[in-house]
């Protein structure tokens, strides 16, 4: 079976945990086992930026981390056991921006992406290459090669009478995403082409996930480069998303902000609505759509099914990547 998964961070990593054992897949760490089963990740890097110098992709990281069997389990990203003396020696030089917290060992990979960038290798070589070390099990593949930065513009914090355009890190790491969000913008989209393997895997896809990641900073941003919704659209693959609101709320960080700016309710029924039907709609992405338990949503052209949603555990988001599945018409033994 071939699945391709639509992810962003820490709830697309999880997610794909779930996947990879609904699957029978090698657990985390684990090299390839020779399975029949091949899942490939459309990874948002929408939110990478450049800092002090360094090419920093914090979803195709995160991924990579937790699939690793690496990550900090605590803050669902970055480093387990990480240290900080280097952040610590940065503030003491007052080297901006210190609002950004990068770890010791997670600086390590950052340097190698940004040399190997710099030598002319794409991202898309790069990420390989930073997964041999991790062997997370999946293909990670970042949505484009191309340099695409999400931009948010918000009620200026300094001058309410105004309005700024700052990149998407600094509203949602430095000011926790309080300021108002009038528009969010995926800066190079539009000029970018998805990575090498992107369209190739969709079209060969047996079933197409969309992770339960923010709809608009996550799958948007991989929405948005050229090429990506058009190969959704043609599949033969059933495509099913996996709802990121619970009762209306977000499961993780600030997403009811970034759906506000869109004009988006933060409900599982509004943004079902907002992916919207492959069969009903000349826009829409969905056959299929997850949401919790005890919900009723009804998504027009779209099969609604309420499934327990809350990734507790690998085994428990293991039934959801099953209920996914076989709603995308596949079933797993």
């Amino acid at each position: 079976m071939k699945v391709v998964v639509v992810v962003g961070g820490v709830g697309g990593a999880r997610f794909l945990l779930g996947v990879k054992a609904a699957l029978g897949l090698p657990p985390t760490g684990a090299p390839d086992s020779g399975s029949e089963h091949e899942v490939t990740a459309l990874v948002n890097t929408g939110d990478d930026v450049w800092m002090h110098g360094l090419r920093i992709c914090p979803d195709l990281d995160t991924c990579m981390y937790t699939l690793g069997g690496g990550v900090d389990p605590e803050r669902g990203w970055g480093h387990a056991d990480e240290t900080w003396s280097v952040k610590a020696e940065l503030e003491a030089y007052n080297a901006d921006p210190t609002w950004f917290s990068l770890g010791d060992k997670d600086i390590a990979t950052h340097l190698v992406r940004s040399r190997m960038i710099r030598a002319g290798y794409p991202l898309s070589a790069v990420t390989e290459a930073l997964c041999n070390r991790w062997q997370p099990g999946v293909r990670l593949l970042p949505m484009s090669d191309d340099r695409v930065e999400t931009h948010v513009v918000i009620d200026d914090p300094e001058d309410a009478t105004k309005r700024k355009a700052i990149h998407f890190q600094e509203w949602w790491v430095r000011h926790r995403a309080e300021p108002q969000a009038h528009s969010i913008v995926p800066v190079g989209a539009e000029e970018a082409a998805p990575a090498p393997g992107t369209l190739e895997a969709i079209a060969e896809a047996d079933a197409v996930l969309f992770a339960p990641s923010n709809p608009v900073v996550s799958i948007g941003s991989v929405l948005a480069v050229p090429g990506v919704r058009e190969a959704l659209r043609k599949t033969e693959a059933g495509v099913v998303g996996v709802s990121p609101i619970i009762g209306g709320k977000v499961l993780r960080g600030m997403g009811d902000a970034c759906l506000s700016a869109i004009g988006v309710e933060t409900s599982a029924e509004a943004v079902g609505t907002y992916y919207g039907s492959r069969q009903t709609s000349d826009e829409g992405l969905l056959d299929g759509w997850l949401v919790h338990s005890g919900e009723r949503v009804d998504v027009p052209g779209v099969a609604v099914r309420a499934v327990p949603i809350m990734m507790s555990d690998v085994d428990t988001t293991a039934q959801m990547a099953r209920d996914a599945l076989d709603l995308a018409g596949v079933r797993v033994d």
